[in-house]
């Protein structure tokens, strides 16, 4: 039996990894990857919507490469992350040109699309920051389980929009900050009480970036997606690799310091 080793920051836990593309309705190739258990099939699924990529974002921000690089072994989730229409990380560059987040809906919809084509089971969205307006404006397909929101500033998300989730009955879930740069707890929990079953919970302690506090978003994610598996261990007992922080050093705190900036991300 292999030695058990404390789970870091860089620890990449084992996986089925796979380099995949999206195709968008308006004709681009975004590219991401899909991360599935390694010796079993997944229980639920994760598609991630990435932070602001003018402030940053990317499918490699932080919280959603930790989700990654960990859920598949620990949770038995599949983890489908992807470049928006011009965004670059290790990965690569998205085609296209960032718009706002209105061509982001063919993104959307395509990696939603995706998920259906390769049968991922229980398929819920992840969005932080900017990708939570585009859950909320866009994510409330048919295929789509909930929807999990990291730092919600609710900026482009319209009344119509929380609205049509209210009407589905699929489960929302915010986790707000609470020192946050754009939506506090208290303030969330009236905004959301525009969709009835949205569950809101304030962290204490944490910011909009959560530097520091991915352990407890990853437990409260998987808690909701794949009940029984949280919280999360913090060791590991298999084998182990490291993910070389330093490639995303210029594209996570650096990039998001500005908070002056609208829209939010």
């Amino acid at each position: 039996m292999a030695d058990v080793t404390t789970i870091r920051a860089n620890s990449i836990l084992p996986a089925r990894r796979e380099d995949i593309e999206l195709h968008t309705a308006d004709g681009l190739t975004l590219v991401g990857e899909l991360a599935l258990p390694a010796d079993r099939p997944p229980v639920a699924t994760l598609v991630c919507l990435h932070p602001l990529p003018t402030h940053g974002g990317m499918m490699d921000s932080h919280v959603l490469r930790k989700a990654a690089w960990r859920l598949p072994a620990l949770a038995d989730l599949a983890v489908l992350r992807f470049n928006t229409r011009g965004t670059t990380s290790v990965r690569g560059t998205s085609q296209g040109a960032f718009d706002g987040g209105v061509g982001e809906r063919f993104d959307v919809a395509a990696a939603i699309e995706y998920a259906e084509f390769a049968d991922l089971p229980s398929v819920w969205l992840l969005g932080w920051s900017f990708g939570t307006d585009l859950t909320l404006r866009y994510g409330c397909e048919p295929g789509v389980v909930g929807a999990i929101l990291l730092s919600p500033p609710l900026r482009s998300a319209v009344d119509a929009d929380l609205a049509v989730w209210a009407s589905s009955g699929k489960p929302v879930v915010a986790l707000v900050p609470e020192f946050d740069d754009y939506l506090r707890p208290a303030e969330a929990t009236t905004r959301f009480a525009a969709i009835p079953q949205a569950e809101v919970i304030g962290v204490p302690g944490a910011k909009h970036l959560w530097v520091g506090d991915a352990e407890t978003v990853l437990d409260e994610v998987v808690r909701r997606v794949a009940p029984g598996r949280a919280p999360l261990p913090r060791e590991w007992d298999g084998p182990m690799e490291a993910g070389d922080a330093s490639a995303y050093a210029d594209r996570t705190v650096a990039a998001f310091t500005d908070v002056t900036l609208p829209p939010a991300g």
